[in-house]
């Protein structure tokens, strides 16, 4: 499906209503509107992550987790089970737990808990799953959403977690470890 913008100032929205895929009017402080602009704010912090990631294999992984995340906003935007519009799938949530274990395999045992950051990369990896663990908070207040949506918001707050500490772990020459304590 091609979309296609012709106008972006539409003036629709300037009485505190917005337009859900369905075509009803909702507030823009509705759940729904605020769960969408969650999603839309992890999307973009994870933006800000690939312009560390360039070059990279992770790169690819992230532009697929934008695209998916496309896919949940357009799940959220049709209130009900939206028939043949839903788009996020248990496959997509499937992927991600086999990317967790294939990344976890690789990495140390953690034995406590770690402080996020180290490397630049690392910490917007870190910022990312926190934007994602706040868009499943704010789906968790919508009534009626596709049930992969909050699995895959959920695995992708645990991908983030250990992408980051691949990041760490790829560039651990660079990064500052602290005697003693748990590189992460």
């Amino acid at each position: 499906m091609v979309v296609r913008i012709d106008r972006v100032v539409t003036k629709g929205g300037d009485s505190g209503q917005t337009s859900l895929g369905d075509g009803s009017r909702v507030s823009k402080t509705d759940a729904r509107i605020e769960a969408i602009g969650a999603v839309d704010e992890a999307n973009a912090s994870i933006g800000v992550l690939r312009t560390r990631t360039r070059g990279r294999p992770e790169d690819a992984i992230l532009g697929r987790v934008q695209n998916d995340l496309f896919d949940v906003g357009a799940d959220l935007c049709v209130p009900g089970q939206g028939g043949d519009r839903l788009r996020l799938t248990q496959a997509a949530v499937a992927r991600l737990e086999a990317e967790v274990e294939t990344m976890n395999a690789r990495l140390p045992a953690l034995s406590s808990f770690i402080l996020p950051g180290g490397t630049e990369a690392a910490a917007f990896g870190h910022l990312a799953r926190v934007a994602v663990r706040r868009a499943e908070r704010a789906v968790l207040a919508v009534d009626d959403v596709n049930p992969a949506v909050l699995r895959y918001l959920n695995r992708l707050s645990d991908h983030f977690f250990v992408l980051s500490r691949v990041l760490n772990e790829n560039a651990a020459a660079d990064v500052l470890w602290v005697p003693g304590a748990n590189r992460g």
